[in-house]
């Protein structure tokens, strides 16, 4: 009878051990799942849930009057096959992340090292510079734009100043995307901070000793200032490009939701918040936004994969 009991209690003693520390670590992690709980409630209740869900309706037909009923993969298939304004919106959403990244970028850059120099009441031109990112998007930002740029705007009126008949920037689809870009460009403020956080990192003697072996500003920027700074382009390129793929509010409030003129600054969500609640047709609108979600995927996977031959780091 002895060996026996032993046996049985040499048995059941790993899941006791294993019980006991996971009692204990969820007694040691208490407060941190406490503090976890809010966040992970909304991403579950309002991020991931709403995400498979969409992901169920790309797969129906579905007009939230009715039932969603499945089709498989028919969404997809128009999309690709017969829908021509998606093909009118991807051009002008590429065209519009190709031009405004970019520029966005270059004009921060230059911004930051500008300020980097040392200059007087630099928090509060830093602050100044700021305020159109925290602006930029909003719906007075875009009606505003959408006055300036208007056939009577004050843009006109500055260039009748030097002689020069403007047209009508907004109505024009010759001009009208380049508003937007024009609009994006003007909120650098975010990419700018990064930028003069990142130069503030670069060690001066580095600039000393170019500028004793002869090295003018122009190779300096290229041979020092560049290269040290490229993760912070890296991550300036890759949120900005994620959020110009994104752009909304502008293209929505200028064209008056219809993406006009002639589909000029159809932007891709635009596109998609027409179908939504437009036509009515969730579903061929989920499958739009899970083709978009693809889109920013791939260009976020293609940056990091392309990252080891020019980003720099201390290695």
């Amino acid at each position: 009878m002895a060996p026996t009991t032993l046996a049985s209690t040499t048995l059941a003693r790993p899941s006791e051990i294993s019980e006991s520390r996971l009692r204990q670590a969820l007694r040691r992690n208490a407060a941190g799942y406490l503090f976890l709980a809010p966040w992970l409630l909304g991403f579950l209740g309002l991020t991931l849930g709403p995400a498979l869900a969409s992901l169920y309706l790309s797969f129906t037909n579905y007009d939230l009057l009715q039932s969603p009923q499945f089709a498989g993969t028919a969404n997809y298939v128009r999309i690709a096959t017969a829908d021509p304004k998606f093909a009118a919106a991807m051009k002008v959403t590429f065209t519009y992340v190709l031009l405004s990244v970019p520029l966005k970028l270059i004009f921060a850059l230059a911004l930051a090292m500008a300020f980097n120099r040392g200059i007087r009441g630099l928090p509060f031109y830093r602050a100044i510079f700021y305020l159109p990112s925290l602006l930029g998007a909003s719906v007075a930002i875009a009606v505003l734009w959408r006055q300036l740029f208007a056939a009577d705007g004050l843009v006109n009126s500055l260039l009748a100043l030097v002689g020069i008949d403007g047209p009508s920037w907004i109505s024009n689809p010759r001009y009208s995307l380049y508003t937007l870009v024009a609009l994006s460009v003007w909120q650098f403020g975010s990419p700018m901070i990064i930028f003069l956080a990142g130069l503030r990192q670069i060690p001066q003697d580095m600039y000393e000793a170019a500028s004793l072996d002869g090295a003018s500003k122009a190779r300096q920027f290229f041979r020092i200032t560049l290269p040290l700074l490229t993760p912070v382009v890296f991550f300036n390129f890759v949120i900005q490009t994620i959020e110009a793929f994104k752009a909304f509010t502008p293209a929505f409030i200028i064209s008056e939701g219809n993406g006009g003129p002639i589909n000029s600054t159809l932007f891709y969500t635009l596109y998609l918040y027409q179908e939504a609640f437009g036509y009515f047709r969730m579903g061929y609108a989920s499958a739009l936004a899970w083709i978009l979600v693809l889109i920013i995927a791939f260009f976020t996977a293609f940056s990091f994969l392309t990252a080891r031959y020019w980003v720099h780091y201390d290695d």
